[in-house]
């Protein structure tokens, strides 16, 4: 089990850029079957990435959409053994997402699931940034709003893939005209304030055995017209102590 979670000073300003894949649509009946992280500083530059596929204790869902099989978890990490790790990413930042309130909804059942409520955290929508600064998009999809803004192709529904594309639609949506330049200060101040819950290592594995970190990855376009999109591969992107 997890330890009861105590207070920790927030971390430095600036942006967590999160996408989930799941196992359905339903927070309250579906698991989290993959996460990814982006962070950003307070000016939107990049400072480091988590990502990793998660043993959701039953189907992996709409294989069809994420194309995460059943093998593919086998090995993976549970939510809880990756949440002190998330905890101290989102700390003191604005979550960031395309449809954030899906994502965030997700995150706070999962994180309710092993008794730990999220604090009040400022959202952030790249899907209301695109619609209001954006609108040659030919949808709010993720997908049409970056081919609108010009990034190129992304392994869509891969949860890296995502944020990856979603922190560069944040910085394009930034730097048009339209957009003002002082949007942030009143999110970053607030994110900064928000007292976060700090957790120990989980205990569910062997003491001193590693938490593997598994990761779907593929090179970024943008590609040339009729070109064939890399594949996705899986890897092992490090591991965790699974002990305090």
């Amino acid at each position: 089990m997890l330890p009861r979670p105590t207070p920790a000073l927030p971390a430095a300003p600036g942006f967590a850029v999160v996408d989930v894949e799941a196992t359905g649509r339903s927070p309250w009946r579906h698991r989290v079957v993959e996460v990814a992280v982006v962070l950003l500083d307070d000016r939107l530059r990049p400072e480091g990435e988590f990502a990793t596929l998660l043993d959701p204790l039953g189907p992996v869902g709409p294989t069809h959409v994420h194309r995460i099989r059943q093998a593919d978890v086998e090995g993976a990490p549970r939510f809880r053994e990756i949440a002190p790790r998330l905890l101290e990413l989102l700390a003191g930042r604005v979550l960031v997402g395309h449809h954030v309130s899906c994502d965030h909804a997700f995150l706070e059942r999962e994180f309710a699931r092993i008794g730990v409520p999220l604090p009040p955290v400022p959202l952030l929508c790249t899907m209301r940034l695109a619609g209001a600064h954006l609108p040659q998009a030919r949808g709010q999809g993720l997908a049409a709003c970056a081919e609108a803004a010009g990034l190129g192709w992304f392994p869509a529904h891969t949860a890296l893939g995502d944020a990856r594309v979603t922190a560069e639609l944040l910085r394009h949506c930034a730097g048009v005209p339209s957009c003002p330049p002082d949007d942030w200060t009143g999110p970053l101040r607030e994110a900064a304030r928000v007292p976060w819950p700090r957790l120990g290592r989980a205990r569910s594995r062997p003491s001193g055995g590693t938490v593997p970190l598994l990761r779907r990855e593929a090179p970024y376009g943008p590609w040339l017209p009729g070109a064939r999109a890399p594949e996705v591969v899986l890897t092992q992107a490090g591991a965790m102590s699974s002990s305090a």
